[in-house]
This record gives C-alpha cells, structure tokens and sequence, in this order.
C-alpha cells in the first residue's frame, strides 16, 4: 500500500458551534472523495484551531483533493486562516503494532 497522510490545520474566526455548523455539511462531500479512506475531524477551540488528519490511498489522491473545489472552498472560506498543509508517507509495520487504522 501506498498510502498517504495529509494534516491539514488552520485559524478559524468564529466560534466552536459555528466552525461545526458550517463544515458538518461538508462531511458528505468528504466522504465521497476518490481515493479517501478515512478523515478525522478536529478542533481546538480555546486556540482557534482546527483541522483534520487525512488517509488516501496514494499520493494522487491527495494532489486530486488539494487541486480540486472542496480544498479550495476551505482555503478561500473567509472565515479561515493560516493553513498549513503537510504530507506524511505511512510507516505501516509500526503503525499496525499500535493498532493504527491502516
């Protein structure tokens, strides 16, 4: 397997409630993502932060999510802020030990 890791974080300007109720439509279209197995949602709140942590099952699954709308309707969300964007190669023989979804 070649699987790919995307982090995905950013600012948000509004508050938990409303970060969660603006994106929960959005779970559905993340879901249908070609080559998407699984996303993990996550939020800071005190920070004003959130994010998700990606696995696709290769490296042009990522690049087809980042080049495509749903990536761009989150970076041009005026609402967020300071992304940062990281890719990570899966380490599957240690990942499986602990019990990693892979």
């Amino acid at each position: 397997m070649s699987a790919r890791l995307l982090q995905l974080n950013f600012n948000f300007s509004v508050t938990g409630p409303e970060y969660e109720a603006a994106v929960s439509p959005l779970a559905e279209a993340f879901a249908a993502l070609d080559g998407l197995i699984w996303k993990v949602w996550m939020i800071n709140e005190d920070e004003g932060e959130a994010g998700g942590i990606y696995l696709f099952e290769d490296e042009a699954s990522v690049q087809a999510y980042l080049e495509g709308p749903l990536a761009e309707g989150v970076i041009n969300h005026p609402a967020l802020s300071q992304f940062s964007v990281k890719k990570f190669d899966v380490m599957e023989a240690l990942t499986e030990v602990t019990r990693g979804p892979v």
